[in-house]
């Protein structure tokens, strides 16, 4: 799939802030409950599977992934942005970190047990999400587990607003449950979480599965 010429800019404005966005979240899920809750079972899920090999879709400075590791994963990294993906390589040497599109993973089909996508698909306009979509159900194995990251939209419509880095998009989350479906997958379970005193919106987390 031809990477849209938005997600270019995209990886673009994150290479000019890679070192200040590393340092915020670095340590960000130590203050995240339940988001290591659901990062947790979704792990959960892919050991019981036997599978245990991973990929962080659009996995900047690699911290999630290192986190997939500790939770006794197999994963790797892709990212477009260079400057990420330098960062990573540095911070976590022991994994293996790519450059390239999480719209054209450079893995055969049905080979993964999980896809990762944490707050990276929140730059894709809606129309051109479904592609990304289809491209995570290709990597993985029947039975194989996506966790989505994202901002949700609070009852309202699919809403673009000003991300500090560049624009991006908030979610409602049964629309969103319901695109992931059409591309061959069913819901497992969802987490809403409340926005922290300094954070602006509230958080989606959707599990699915292939079949």
């Amino acid at each position: 799939m031809a990477e849209p010429s938005h997600l270019t800019a995209t990886a673009d404005a994150y290479d000019a802030v890679a070192d200040l966005y590393t340092d915020l979240v670095r340590d960000s899920l130590d203050a995240l409950p339940l988001d290591r809750a659901i990062v947790g079972a979704f792990a959960e899920l892919v050991r019981a599977s036997g599978m245990r090999r991973v990929v962080e879709a659009g996995c900047g400075p690699g911290h999630m992934t290192a986190h997939l590791r500790d939770l006794g994963l197999d994963p790797f990294g892709v990212d477009l942005s260079p400057a990420f993906i330098e960062i990573a390589r540095r911070d976590h040497p022991d994994l293996r970190f790519e450059p390239g599109s999480m719209g054209a993973l450079d893995v055969p089909d049905g080979a993964l047990g999980g896809v990762l996508s944490w707050y990276s698909v929140i730059h894709t306009p809606p129309a051109e999400l479904p592609p990304y979509l289809t491209e995570f159900r290709r990597v993985l194995t029947p039975g194989g587990h996506l966790l989505l990251g994202f901002f949700e939209s609070e009852g309202g419509p699919v809403t673009e607003f000003d991300h500090k880095v560049a624009p991006a998009y908030r979610w409602p989350i049964d629309e969103l449950a319901g695109l992931v479906r059409k591309e061959g997958f069913t819901e497992v379970g969802r987490m809403l979480r409340e926005p922290l005193e300094d954070e602006r919106f509230r958080r989606g987390h959707l599990l699915m599965r292939a079949v």
